[in-house]
Formats: structure tokens, C-alpha cells, sequence
């Protein structure tokens, strides 16, 4: 018989409602300034030494921010006159964009290989093709092989060129940023304090408005960019370059993602719904539950300034998952309630409802969110963060379900007794014989399945590049790939060397001995197969010595040279690659990611001792910039893992005992779980799918998914009959069709994402439905087996 006391919440339904839409519509209005932001920079570690060391050495050799356009021609040649008027034309049209500071391409570049003798009162503007007129045979000549624009402004076949358009700076945000790197600089030393650290949030805060205005303008000028290489798409293919590109690229597939794949998830999850209940008001109450959760938390992430990187842009679709699971088990629960009692009122029946189910619901969302918790414990700032934005979704999730669904069911009329889904009962029914009848057989089968999924976690790998985000039919694949093999790499990678006290002379800017280890180093580098482009002061040195007829210069013709020729010049030439102030030299390159069996960890362990084979020592230089920042990043995912999986089975085993009052419940509780993330990450081992920013979440996924449905079948097992075994066919006909329905409206909704462009959309859609069925297997055999096994029910006493 059902408890005839109701709770304060099916007293006044209509004032909850009520109040739970206004603050809906109150957190709603901060949407607006719910932001996402898919720059390279959001996948780096940003206080470590690395990164700091980066940032440095950027600032002391100021690289431009530009936008690279390569332009290929279909039919004609590179060095043709209908080249060079798209080349003008483009140019003109670039100049145009109120930050372009210059637009540097062949016709415009100083072609220094024509002058017949070097002269440090050249004016460099006077050995231009715009200025010299030279023939295209005479241009094709000066660009083959030449030492510093091949690969940057002509491709080694010769079948492209590219206009390079270089940005302004913004003052303002300049200053700002060196005032934060100077901070920055005291964590080397262990001199950073606590001052220093709320100076550099005020710093931060300061600069975050100007970045988000230039960020808007970027996204602008490379809308218009595209617009102006639509002009010549018909006698050329047109490919763009750059990090902010890429991040442009991004921000346009996680927003078509987040509209096509949301609207296609919530279009199938509505169909399931009404497939599985056959009746509309299960349809609309979850979807409401869905919806005003989702944006709750998107206002709530407007407030706290938790903004949306390439990691966390499926934050809806996995609130979706926890809001739909509680949504779930409450209507079942209700359902069977309403089919045990048809003398209750609806009153009654939604306050039993809540009375069964609060407790499991709520213990679920804390072990739920003890497995996103884990995300925490990463050390990678970026994985942090998605950490505690799938805890405060939790949270929502929670509070909103167990309040609004009861108030919006209160609402409707009493559910008259409904039949089962014959098939779902024929499943249920052959699982609860099937595993009762055989729960040996079920735990030694599970104990070689983690045997095989121990074995596959060998076989998990971190090598990953940004190109494998994109499926190949993509434009930003393409273009990517396209300015990766054929004008020197994408991904940017420095090595900056110290020039040694015995190689720096007083009267001399550069030495004969730095320049020769620098060459050295040089070589070394540009041997590998993954090693594009490669610039530094050795390939003016190229150029003089061609100037020079073919002789050398001498260090002191060097430093004549160097201190005599215009000074604007000078830095436009040598500025990012030897800071004289510093006594240090910059070997700037780009890492080819298409490369095929390129194994990232390995170039860098190689180059390391093929340096120091060659004389050089791990103190005289450093790898900087975005491709070790990334690898860095990666390579620490793998322990990073290790660490996370330790902390959370450590802390559900606590959360489970303290829940339980029972370590033997608790231990066998985790076990499901356990087996649920060890066997998604070996099919990412035997699958070769990369451990990287956007999979890393998986395990902590199926740990939040796999827990939920194990803390419903164990609060029901022990709160059932006396007797195991009909203690376990009690759960399964109870919370068996919640955890198989729950299953089967997520699988179908997130199998949509295996069709995203986006690959680790596509990951992350076909893996958490594999986790959602691997839980589910989980949970109804192996989980009963043990339970009956080990573990004697409670007896039967009120909720």
C-alpha cells in the first residue's frame, strides 16, 4: 500500500513550475554570454614550464600573427601573367582589412639574388619583380631552391605560390601580455607569489575583453578573406594556413555540430521516448527536463566564465545523458507504481515515486559526478575545466529532475495501467534466467574479458595531430593537409640555442663558430622526413654567399653587413632569428603532421641525441613552441589516466561504502565499473584510436554512465526481498527496464555523431554508446552474479 503522506512539491505543482521557468528564464538571459572558444591555445598547459619558456621566446623574437593563402593553379603556370594579376588582385583586396599591417608574396618580396654585389645601402624595395620587372622564366630561376622563400612563398615542385598577410598587433593587449609574461617568467625560479598570481588574474581579466573584440575581428577577416579567394576559385584552388584559421574552422564545426547533431539527438531521443512509453507525456516531460537543465547550465557557465573548448563542446549532449537517465528511472518507477495501485491518485503516486527514488537518484549523481571529479585530478588545465563543468551539469541535472519532473507530472492526469513492451520483457526475462542459471559461467567469462581488456591497454597510444580531427572530405582537412605537404609543414616547432661565452666576441655580432653550430644544428634537423620549412640565420648567410659570389663572408663582412644595412631591414630579415641583447639564435621550422608512421615522441628523443652527438648540451638549448607544447601535453595524458582511473576507483569505493554502510556492497559494486572502463579503453587500444584532449574523457564518461545504472540495481537488490535471488529478479524487473531503455534512447541518439565531420565528435558519439552498452551488459549479468554470490539483502523495510 502506498504512504498516503505527499511531499511539499505534489502539494503546490504549478508554483514549482512556475518557479523553476523563471529561474530558467533568468539563467537564460546570461546565455548570452556563454562563449566557445576552439583557439590552439585551449589544448595547452599554460603554467608549465614549457608553455612559459614559449611564450618568452615569442615575445623576445616577435613571430607576426599571420594567415598563410596558397594559391595553386588549375590550368596555367605559377609564373605566368594571369598568376601574377590574381596574385595583384588579391593582394589589393587583402589590404583592404583595417589590421593587415602587409601582404608579402613574390612580386612584392626582395629578390636579393639579383644584385650583383652586396651593399648594405640597399634599398630593398628596388629588388622587387614590381619594381625590376623580371621575366617569368628569370622569377622561376630565382625561386627554385632558394634559401629562405622556398616552402614559404613557393612550394619545392613550384606548382603554388602563397601570399603571406601579416596583422597588426594590438598596443594595448601587447602590453598587457608582456606585464604577464614578465610575471610568468618568477615561476622558473620558484619566485612567484601570491601577489604576482592576483596580479596576473587582474592582467588576465584586463585583456580578456580585447582578446574577445579581436577574436570577433579575426573570425570576420577570415569570413572575408575566403570571400576575396572566391574571386580566382575558377583558374585556381585557394587553401588557407594559420592557427587562428584553424580555430575559425573549428568554432563554425562544434556551432553546425552542436545545431545539426543537437536537433537530430533531441529529434531521435523524442521518437525513442515515445516508441518505448507509447504515450506523449513521456515524450514532453523529459524533453522539458532536458531542455530547461541544459540551459540552466549554459547560463550558469555564462556567469562563472567557463567557456566551451574543442574538449568540452558535448557538455550538452552528455547533460542530455545524466538528465535522461534520471528522467527515466522516475517515470518507470511511477509507471509500475501506477500499474501495483490503481486506487492511488497521481498525488500519491509521484510522492511514492520520489520517496523510492530519491535516494538511488541522488547517490547516483554523486558517484556520476565523483567519475567526472576525476577529470580534476588531470594536472591538464583544459581537462580541468571540463571537470567542473560536468560537475555543475550534475548538479543541475539532479536538483532539476528530482523537482521539476514530479511538479510537471503532478500536472497531468493519473496513467491509467500500462502494458509492458513485450520485447523489452522477453529481454529482460532471458537475461534474469540466463544469468541466475549461470552466474558462474558469467563471472569467470567477465574475468577473461579483463584479462583481454588489460592486454589492450598495452596497446594505447598518444600520437596524435590536429589534421586526424577533421574527416578527409572536410575544406579545413584539405586545406590543412594541403600547406602541410606542400609549402613546409603546420605545426610550428623553435629551437632556440644560446651562443656559448667562447663563441661571443665583443667586437662581433655574430661568430664564424655560432654560425657553424647553428648550420649544425640545422642540418640535423631539416634530416628528418617530419622536419618542413626551416629558417634561421644561416639561410641569409645562403644568400650572401650567393651574393658573394659564391664565397662565404667572413664573420667581420658579417657584422659589417649586419650593423650597416638599414635597420628596419635588418629586423624584417634577422629580427626572428638572432637576438643580439640575448646572445641566442632561433631555428624556427614547421613539423609536417601528414607524415606518414610519424611518431612524435620519437623525432623529439632522436633530435635530442643526434644534438647532442654534434657537440650540444641539454642547458645551451630549448624546444619551444606549439608543437611541443601539444606533444608535451599528449604525453602526459598517458599517466595522467593512470592517476585519474586510481583516484576515482579509490574515491566511488569510499562514496559506495559510506552510501552502502557495507565495503563487501561497495567492492562489488565497483567491480562493473571497473570492467566498463577498462574495456572502452582497450578498444581504443585495439582500434589504434590515439589517447588525446578529446578521448581522455571517455573513461571518466563510462564511469559516470556505468555507475549510475550500478547504484539503481544495488539500492533496489538490498532494499528488495531477503532471499537473493528474488531480491535480483525484484531489480530486474523494476530498475532492468529503466537501465535497458535508458540504454537503448542514447545509443540510437549518439550513434547520429558517427556521420559528424568532426572526428572526435564522431569518437566521442560511437564510444559513449559503446560504453552505455558495455555498462548495460555489465550491470544486468555480471553485477546480479556477484550480488547473489556475495552479498545478502537487507531486509525489506520502507523507503
Amino acid at each position: 500500500m502506498i504512504d498516503q503522506r505527499t511531499l511539499w512539491l505534489t502539494q503546490k505543482p504549478l508554483i514549482t513550475v512556475i518557479s523553476v521557468l523563471l529561474l530558467t528564464l533568468c539563467l537564460g538571459w546570461f546565455v548570452q554570454y556563454f562563449k566557445i572558444d576552439a583557439s590552439a591555445e585551449t589544448l595547452l598547459v599554460k603554467d608549465n614550464k614549457l608553455y612559459i619558456q614559449s611564450q618568452i621566446m615569442n615575445q623576445r623574437f616577435s613571430p607576426d600573427e599571420f594567415i598563410l593563402l596558397a594559391y595553386e593553379p588549375k590550368q596555367h603556370d605559377v609564373f605566368s601573367d594571369k598568376t601574377f594579376e590574381d596574385i595583384q588582385a588579391l593582394s589589393k583586396k587583402l589590404k583592404t582589412l583595417p589590421r593587415v599591417r602587409s601582404v608579402t608574396h613574390i612580386l612584392n618580396v626582395p629578390l636579393l639574388s639579383q644584385m650583383s654585389e652586396l651593399d648594405p645601402k640597399l634599398v630593398a624595395a628596388d629588388w622587387t619583380w614590381q619594381s625590376k620587372q623580371f621575366s617569368h622564366q628569370q622569377m622561376r630561376q630565382i625561386f627554385d631552391q632558394h634559401p629562405i622563400f622556398t616552402d614559404l612563398l613557393v612550394n619545392q615542385k613550384m606548382s603554388a605560390t602563397s601570399i603571406q598577410i601579416i596583422f597588426k598587433q594590438d598596443p594595448t593587449l601587447i602590453e598587457i601580455e608582456t606585464k604577464i609574461i614578465n610575471l610568468d617568467k618568477k615561476r622558473l625560479t620558484d619566485q612567484f607569489t601570491e601577489q604576482d598570481a592576483t596580479k596576473v588574474e587582474q592582467l588576465k581579466a584586463q585583456a580578456d575583453p580585447i582578446r574577445q573584440k579581436l577574436n570577433k575581428e579575426r573570425e570576420q577577416e577570415i569570413e572575408q578573406i575566403y570571400g576575396f579567394a572566391a574571386m580566382v576559385k575558377s583558374d585556381a584552388n585557394v587553401y588557407l594556413g594559420g592557427s587562428y584559421v584553424l580555430g575559425h574552422q573549428l568554432i563554425n564545426i562544434i556551432r553546425a555540430d552542436l545545431k545539426l547533431f543537437g536537433s537530430a539527438i533531441g529529434l531521435a531521443i523524442c521518437i525513442m521516448l515515445f516508441v518505448l512509453f507509447r504515450s506523449w507525456r513521456w515524450v514532453i516531460i523529459p524533453i522539458a527536463c532536458c531542455v530547461t537543465s541544459v540551459i540552466m547550465t549554459m547560463g550558469l557557465f555564462g556567469i562563472f566564465d567557463l567557456r566551451t573548448t574543442v574538449i568540452s563542446s558535448n557538455f550538452i549532449a552528455l547533460q542530455l545523458i545524466l538528465t535522461l537517465a534520471i528522467c527515466v528511472h522516475l517515470i518507470v518507477q511511477y509507471r509500475q507504481l501506477a500499474n501495483d495501485d490503481p486506487d492511488a491518485s497521481q498525488a500519491q503516486l509521484v510522492s511514492a515515486t520520489l520517496r523510492k527514488k530519491i535516494k538511488p537518484c541522488f547517490y547516483a549523481g554523486i558517484t556520476t559526478s565523483v567519475g567526472f571529479g576525476s577529470l580534476i585530478f588531470s594536472g591538464i588545465q583544459p581537462v580541468v575545466s571540463f571537470g567542473w563543468m560536468m560537475i555543475i551539469a550534475m548538479f543541475v541535472s539532479i536538483g532539476l529532475s528530482l523537482i521539476f519532473l514530479p511538479a510537471l507530472l503532478c500536472l497531468f492526469s493519473r496513467s491509467q495501467k500500462a502494458a509492458p513492451n513485450k520485447l523489452s520483457q522477453n529481454f529482460i526475462e532471458w537475461v534474469s534466467v540466463t544469468t541466475l542459471k549461470h552466474s558462474g559461467k558469467v563471472i569467470v567469462l567477465f574475468v577473461v574479458v579483463t584479462g583481454i581488456a588489460i592486454l589492450g591497454l598495452f596497446r594505447l597510444s598518444v600520437e596524435n595531430s590536429f589534421l586526424n580531427y577533421f574527416a578527409q572530405d572536410t575544406q579545413v582537412h584539405q586545406e590543412l593537409t594541403f600547406i602541410d605537404q606542400q609549402f613546409g609543414g603546420s605545426t610550428p616547432f623553435d629551437i632556440i640555442i644560446d651562443i656559448p661565452a667562447d663563441m661571443q666576441k665583443t667586437d662581433l655580432a655574430l661568430s664564424a663558430k655560432s654560425i657553424q653550430q647553428l648550420q649544425v644544428a640545422q642540418t640535423i634537423l631539416k634530416q628528418y622526413p617530419a622536419s618542413g620549412n626551416t629558417t634561421s640565420v644561416v639561410n641569409f648567410t645562403e644568400l650572401a654567399m650567393k651574393l658573394n659570389q659564391g664565397r662565404p663572408l667572413t664573420e667581420y663582412e658579417l657584422t659589417a653587413i649586419y650593423r650597416l644595412v638599414d635597420e628596419n631591414l635588418r629586423e624584417t630579415l634577422l629580427g626572428s632569428y638572432f637576438s643580439i641583447d640575448n646572445q641566442q639564435l632561433r631555428l624556427s621550422s614547421r613539423v609536417k603532421d601528414s607524415t606518414e608512421g610519424f611518431n612524435r615522441k620519437e623525432y623529439l628523443e632522436n633530435l635530442r641525441a643526434d644534438l647532442k652527438t654534434n657537440g650540444f648540451t641539454e642547458d645551451q638549448y630549448q624546444f619551444t613552441n606549439l608543437f611541443v607544447l601539444y606533444q608535451d601535453i599528449l604525453q602526459r595524458l598517458f599517466n595522467s589516466q593512470i592517476l585519474t582511473l586510481g583516484i576515482v576507483y579509490i574515491a566511488l569505493l569510499l562514496v559506495m561504502w559510506v552510501l552502502f554502510k557495507r565495503l563487501s556492497v561497495a567492492l562489488v559494486a565497483l567491480v562493473p565499473n571497473v570492467i566498463c572502463t577498462l574495456v572502452i579503453l582497450a578498444v581504443m587500444g585495439y582500434a589504434n584510436i590515439p589517447l588525446d584532449l578529446m578521448t581522455i574523457t571517455i573513461a571518466a564518461i563510462a564511469m559516470g554512465i556505468a555507475v549510475d545504472d550500478t547504484i539503481h540495481f544495488v539500492h533496489h537488490y538490498l532494499h528488495g526481498d531477503s532471499k537473493p535471488k528474488e531480491a535480483v529478479k525484484q531489480a530486474y524487473f523494476s530498475v532492468g527496464y529503466a537501465m535497458l531503455f535508458t540504454t537503448v534512447i542514447i545509443c540510437v541518439g549518439f550513434a547520429l555523431l558517427a556521420f559528424s565531420d568532426f572526428v572526435p565528435s564522431m569518437l566521442f558519439g560511437l564510444l559513449t554508446a559503446l560504453a552505455m552498452v558495455v555498462a548495460l551488459i555489465t550491470d544486468l549479468t555480471l553485477l546480479p552474479a556477484l550480488l547473489t554470490r556475495f552479498i545478502t539483502p537487507a531486509v525489506a523495510k520502507p523507503n
